[in-house]
């Protein structure tokens, strides 16, 4: 529930069909692609044989930077395309009322992980944690963190009552498959994880942590502290103008979406009953 591709994540390495073959082979049914502010992974799947050919499913995820709390798993429902979640930087306020507004759920990537990209140690949920009630899911375990940063996360889904999801948050082939979420519903897709979520049907989560030494933790928080306030916080200032304008013109053009979606579906009920 957490992956990265090469398409859309500049500092991953592995192809969706290689986590397509590699997943499968490891025993699981499905997974969901949350590239860093992008699509593109996700839309390189689309257009490949393989996926016209395999019961194997994936689903259409991100992973948004917000400027303000850190990075956000964001799922969307199926035929909904939101410009301004490819432009990062929005406020964390701002993302939940956006992605709410066209139906879609969202929660916190790896809570308690490093202090650039987790929503639990930046001043904005540390000022006023009830913001979790907000997210519709946490992600409980992510095979980057440590287990007592796991252990924290695995927590806050009991404190604020939310499913926990799983993810190997994998950028290199030897992570793939070390988190896994198993959901009790049969899942084809983003509708159907949503529809899921909202209907709270059981998941446990889980895997490995990757146990990083301590030389190595300590130059990714490095890189990853400072990485993230030039190129993360500078970038989204620099785009704001931008993606503002790609969430004002976003409305009229997905809220037709969003009505053909939801019509769709009411007369297929109609027609079984």
């Amino acid at each position: 529930m957490h992956c990265h591709t090469k398409y859309g994540s500049i500092d991953a390495k592995v192809s969706i069909t290689d986590y397509v073959r590699l997943l499968s082979e490891k025993g699981y049914q499905g997974m969901l692609v949350t590239d860093h502010d992008s699509y593109d992974g996700y839309n390189v799947w689309k257009k490949t044989p393989l996926s016209r050919e395999t019961d194997f499913v994936v689903l259409k995820g991100i992973e948004y930077d917000t400027r303000d709390a850190g990075h956000f798993i964001v799922i969307m429902p199926d035929g909904v395309e939101i410009k301004a979640l490819s432009i990062r930087g929005m406020s964390v306020n701002s993302l939940i009322e956006l992605v709410h507004k066209y139906d879609g759920i969202l929660g916190p990537a790896h809570p308690f992980g490093i202090r650039s990209s987790s929503a639990m140690l930046f001043h904005r949920l540390k000022k006023d944690a009830s913001i979790l009630n907000d997210f519709d899911f946490i992600e409980a375990f992510n095979s980057c963190e440590s287990k007592e940063a796991n252990r924290l996360s695995d927590a806050l889904t009991y404190e604020y009552m939310k499913p926990g999801f799983g993810g190997s948050d994998s950028h290199d082939y030897k992570y793939v498959g070390m988190g896994y979420t198993d959901i009790d519903a049969e899942i084809r897709s983003n509708d159907d994880l949503i529809d899921a979520i909202r209907q709270g049907v059981p998941i446990t989560c889980g895997g490995k942590e990757r146990g990083w030494t301590f030389k190595s933790m300590n130059a990714h928080a490095f890189y990853s502290v400072y990485g993230f306030m030039l190129y993360n916080k500078g970038l989204g200032a620099l785009l704001s103008p931008y993606r503002s304008y790609k969430i004002r013109k976003a409305g009229s053009v997905d809220d037709r979406r969003i009505k053909l979606r939801k019509n769709t579906k009411s007369a297929a009920k109609k027609r079984e009953s």
